[in-house]
Parts: C-alpha cells; structure tokens; sequence
C-alpha cells in the first residue's frame, strides 16, 4: 500500500452525562462520513497503527478513541467496567457526532459496539466491522490475554523490560528495536516505573464469577440480538486467533447472513498490529465499496474471503 503524505491529527474529549470523558483522535475533514475505531481491552487509541489516517486519505472522517479507563479518558470506580458500561459510553460519543458512524470495533470495542446497535430500535451505526470478535468467543484465548495483563499490572523497570514482555506474549512479532512508540501504551510514575496505561481496577470487574449467572444470561441474550443487525457488517478474522475459531466465525455468519467476511492470513488476535496494511486495505475496500464517493463504487469482492 502506497503512503501519502501523513495528515496531522485532532485531538478531541467526548464529555458524558457522568461527568467522564473520553480522549480520541481524529483525522481528516468533519463533514465526510465518520469511522469511528474502538480497540480492545487494555490498548489504547493508538493500536490501529495508521490505519485511521491512511482512511482519511480515502476521504472518511477518522476517530481513534480511548475507551473508558484506557489511554487519556477518565477512569472509572471499581465494577463500572462491564461491557454495558462501554456500550454506553460508546453511545454517548455517537451522539455528539454530526451523523451516524460506521463502527471498527477490536475485541472489547466490537462486543461494545454490536451492544450499542442492537439495544436501540433504531440502528446507531451506518455499518459495522468486527475485527476478530464474534458474540461467542474462544475462553482460553480470553484467559491468555487476561494472564498478560495481570502480569504487567506490577509495572516494568524499563522499556526494554516491557518490550521484552510484548515479545514473549506474542513470539509472531518481530521484537522492535526503536521502542519509542511503547511510550503510547505506557504511564511513567514518579518512582520511574511503567505501567500500561489502563486501570488495573478493570481486571477486578473482569474476574469469573464476580456477577451473577443471571447477568451473564442477559448479556448472552443481548448478543444474541446481532441477528436483527441490518447494516452492512464485516467480520476480519485473524486466521491465527485463539479467541475467533473457524467454527465460532460460521457461527456468526449464520446469524448475520448478510455479513461479509474476510479471514486475514498470517494475523493473529490483534489483527491491526499483525497485518495493518492487509486489514487497513480490507476495511478500505469495505467502505468504499457500500459508502462510495462521487466517482462511483469499486467492484465488489465475494463474501467469505481470504486475505494473503
């Protein structure tokens, strides 16, 4: 993919009815069409490489936002980060957009956005993509990732100690050598020690068996509600994920017949850091697909394809 000149970025707060807000990032002109992109839990606005702005360039309003907790938004008090909390706090942003976004949501931020379409009578998004996240997810790679962030909530000496971290949690990767970029995730306190820049509080709300069955039924049964999406939907799989199986991604497909699919070669669970440049040019043909310009649509490709 060839890159154009880099468009500077807008910062932005979302301010909520509960007195928190919310940091984002955007790019491009605020009278296009807005893409708002929702990483995954314990990231940041910053993990979808340069995706949002290469999409600007493509004419689309790009938003990187921070989720509750995360990045530069507000943290919140101990049990207010379940996945409701985030829905809302996603609906809430939507609002103050000029018009209806289209929805990139990793992981958290995709189960966060199919809640926030589906508890609405009237759709919320202009299109969704799921980016390796399904309404049923695999439980040893949701355990696999909340091991790494317990493991990180002590804090690292240094960033080398971090990055070394990083690469023993994802082998795939190749282990950087300029870790300045590190500093995105990352607070330094006054003791000189880095932590990530998330709030260890959210792993207390996260720990099995902290709610009630009957709270995990009705949230099952909300995400079970995906099938009344109308909206174009794209599922990104990565064909490596341990959270998003072949058979959990049918699964969906049968629920949301109309969704298209792309299974991402070579990537993992964080698909936008295994591959940007695939998955930023399948996000892109997406979009310009059904939210074409002036010039006319591309050609559509077929559902249920692979990406190399």
């Amino acid at each position: 993919m060839t890159s154009a000149p880099a468009l500077p970025a807008s910062s932005l707060r979302f301010d909520l009815p509960n007195g928190m807000s919310i940091a984002a990032d955007a790019y491009g002109d605020p009278g296009h069409q807005p893409v708002l992109f929702l990483h995954g839990g314990g990231q940041t606005r910053h993990a979808w490489g340069n995706s949002a702005e290469l999409l600007a360039q493509h004419g689309f309003y790009t938003v990187c936002m921070d989720h509750r907790g995360h990045g530069e938004s507000s943290w919140a008090g101990l049990g207010e980060y379940r996945v409701y909390n985030f829905a809302e706090d996603l609906q809430h942003v939507i609002a103050q957009l000029d018009q209806k976004p289209i929805l990139v949501g990793a992981s958290l931020g995709g189960i966060a956005s199919l809640l926030a379409e589906t508890e609405q009578d009237a759709s919320v998004a202009k299109a969704v993509i799921l980016v390796d996240v399904t309404p049923r997810l695999e439980t040893d790679g949701v355990d696999r990732i909340l091991g790494f962030m317990r493991e990180g909530t002590s804090g690292f000496d240094s960033l080398e100690e971090v990055a070394d971290s990083i690469a023993a949690y994802l082998p795939h990767r190749k282990r950087p050598k300029d870790l300045s970029g590190l500093g995105k995730n990352l607070r330094q306190t006054v003791d000189g020690r880095y932590y990530w820049h998330w709030d260890p509080n959210m792993l207390k709300t996260w720990e099995p068996g902290r709610y009630t069955e009957e709270n995990d039924r009705k949230l099952k049964e909300r995400l079970q509600e995906v099938r009344k999406i109308e909206v174009p939907v794209l599922l990104i799989r990565g064909r490596l994920s341990d959270l998003v199986s072949k058979e959990t991604a049918a699964e969906f497909l049968q629920m949301v017949p109309h969704a298209e699919y792309v299974d991402l070669v070579d990537a993992h669970h964080m698909v936008a850091g295994d591959r940007n440049d695939a998955f930023t040019e399948s996000v892109k043909e997406f979009l310009l697909r059904h939210f074409a310009p002036a010039n006319g649509p591309s050609e559509p490709r077929a559902r249920g394809t692979s990406r190399s």
